[in-house]
């Protein structure tokens, strides 16, 4: 057979192969399952995890001795970043649902504000005798409105993301070689790496006073990168391309998440009065399970120096333990046992005239404690020679 011929009968063959191979993944008639195909793929169903759960779920312990209902309103998106084709918006609107996971693992109790319309209905339907009041559903026997029977918050959370920079910083290389003649081997590998990163700002309030009692300002970044490896070469009389590629980006979602709860866990910590020690093998010794060797370090002057809990190198600096102590504020002494603590909310007035100053001290906004910013150490941590510092330019 010529090699015409052969031309001619490869194109037809190969789209009858073709044809088999497809026939196998997709049926014009349903199988007795009732579907057209087999759907690909069985990854299992896990948990949604940050490197900060553990964490959190270890505080379950101390929130169970002195329960404060807490709930969560708005926790927007105020970035205003879409998707290029407006297919929708760049980063989640479940915020808030991710601040009460967050909560629940914490074991704090919760009261639900977010989302009241099903209890609102069922509330006008009682109003109007329409609800029974069992599950037998005797005429006659209907819900009574009791007063006081919905329990009220203790304090609530609300705030919003507010930062989603693209490409802070990258790099990129790329390199072509071969041989100089026509027909010889050649080659292309390049390859490039970008960072982003995703900001996120919250607030503790008092219900009963509207007094802000804590200020979270926290960011993470995102990184990514790709790879592609090419080779071109004549064989012949036919030449060959080849081209192989690889990309990955950190979850954004996930990044909001894990600023989520990196945040609702300073909080419950200062909430609570949570010791230094306590839960310390959750954490490295920078105070954050993320913290790597060009962070700077935290030290122990963060804690109250009259603390009669003992500081260890594996303790929690960079959570003080007490929820409205300003930097410059030394902190009562904290018991491992947190359940003869006051309200966080409402510390006593001073007994003497030369305390007044830092009593008032006490119910400022904390969001200036040089602890928080340890976070925003340039946007590149690991550099030995920056600087403590607030979004400086990039060169």
């Amino acid at each position: 057979m010529t090699s015409r011929a052969r031309r001619i009968f490869a194109a037809p063959l190969a789209i009858v192969l073709a044809s088999i191979a497809l026939s196998g993944c997709v049926s014009p008639e349903a199988d007795d399952t009732g579907r057209y195909t087999a759907p690909i793929g069985g990854s299992p169903v896990i948990a949604n995890e940050t490197p900060y759960s553990d964490a959190l779920r270890c505080l379950a312990g101390v929130t169970a001795r002195r329960p404060m209902r807490i709930a969560v309103g708005q926790i927007a998106d105020y970035t205003g970043k879409y998707e290029s084709d407006n297919s929708g918006r760049k980063l989640t609107q479940g915020a808030a649902l991710m601040a009460m996971s967050a909560l629940a693992k914490a074991g704090v109790p919760l009261v639900e504000r977010f989302d009241t319309s099903v209890a609102e209905m069922e509330l006008k339907y009682a109003n109007n005798k329409l609800i029974t009041a069992d599950a037998k559903g005797t005429p006659g026997d209907f819900r009574r409105i009791m007063a006081g029977s919905i329990p009220g918050s203790k304090y609530y959370m609300v705030g919003g993301i507010t930062e989603l920079n693209f490409n802070i910083r990258s790099v990129g290389a790329n390199g072509d070689g071969g041989g100089t003649s026509t027909n010889s081997l050649k080659g292309t590998i390049g390859g490039n790496m970008y960072v982003m990163n995703v900001g996120l700002d919250l607030r503790l309030v008092d219900t009963d006073t509207l007094e802000v009692v804590d200020v979270i300002s926290y960011q993470k970044q995102i990184i990514g990168h790709q790879l592609q490896l090419g080779v071109f070469d004549f064989m012949g009389h036919t030449f060959f391309d080849a081209s192989v590629g690889q990309s990955a980006l950190e979850p954004i979602q996930l990044a909001v998440r894990s600023v989520i709860e990196r945040a609702v866990l300073e909080m419950m910590v200062r909430l609570y009065h949570v010791p230094p020690d306590v839960c310390a093998s959750n954490f490295g010794p920078d105070g954050d399970p993320l913290a790597g060797p060009g962070d700077a370090p935290s030290t122990a002057s963060n804690l109250s120096a009259d603390t009669n809990v003992s500081v260890r190198a594996t303790a929690m600096p960079r959570l003080p333990s007490n929820p409205l102590a300003g930097a410059d504020v030394p902190a009562a002494p904290q018991q491992a046992d947190a359940t003869d603590d006051p309200p966080a909310g409402d510390p006593p007035a001073p007994s003497h005239p030369s305390h007044a100053a830092a009593h008032a001290a006490t119910l400022k906004e904390t969001s200036h404690e040089a602890s928080r910013q340890d976070p925003y150490r340039w946007y590149s941590s690991a550099d030995p020679d920056a600087e403590p510092g607030l979004r400086p330019g990039i060169e």
